[in-house]
């Protein structure tokens, strides 16, 4: 162990021990990483912090069925959202989908815009 060095004293404290130079202009810290490309536009707050055609989902799912998904995810070196992606585009080609009728739609659209306009608003789930 260093023995520490008092010869300063208490003066030391007070004054700076280097000479005081010109003052640097300070330049704005850079941002550090990849720069932001995303450019689309958000329509759902559910969208937000997500990539291009993809959306935020909860869903109620058996734990055990989840274990073996994550288990899969892991032995194939996939993220669990591609393992999910790939089975329900796998299930809904098996059935001709019919579309949700306009008005339902468009009632969730105008919600989703109101929660994100007002963001003091937080959406409140059902209690089960």
């Amino acid at each position: 162990m260093s023995k520490k060095n008092f010869k300063g004293g208490l003066d030391s404290l007070l004054q700076p021990s280097v000479p005081v130079s010109e003052p640097k202009t300070e330049t704005p810290p850079q941002k550090k990483g990849r720069p932001k490309t995303v450019t689309k536009e958000i329509t759902k707050s559910s969208q937000d912090g997500t990539k291009e055609g993809e959306t935020r989902a909860t869903f109620i799912v058996k734990e055990e069925l989840l274990e073996k998904l994550k288990a899969v995810a892991y032995w194939e070196r996939v993220m669990l959202k591609d393992i999910l992606n790939t089975i329900l585009q796998e299930y809904i080609d098996k059935y001709k989908v019919k579309p949700r009728p306009e008005g339902i739609r468009l009632r969730e659209q105008e919600a989703n815009q109101r929660l994100i306009k007002d963001s003091n608003k937080r959406a409140k789930l059902p209690k089960y």
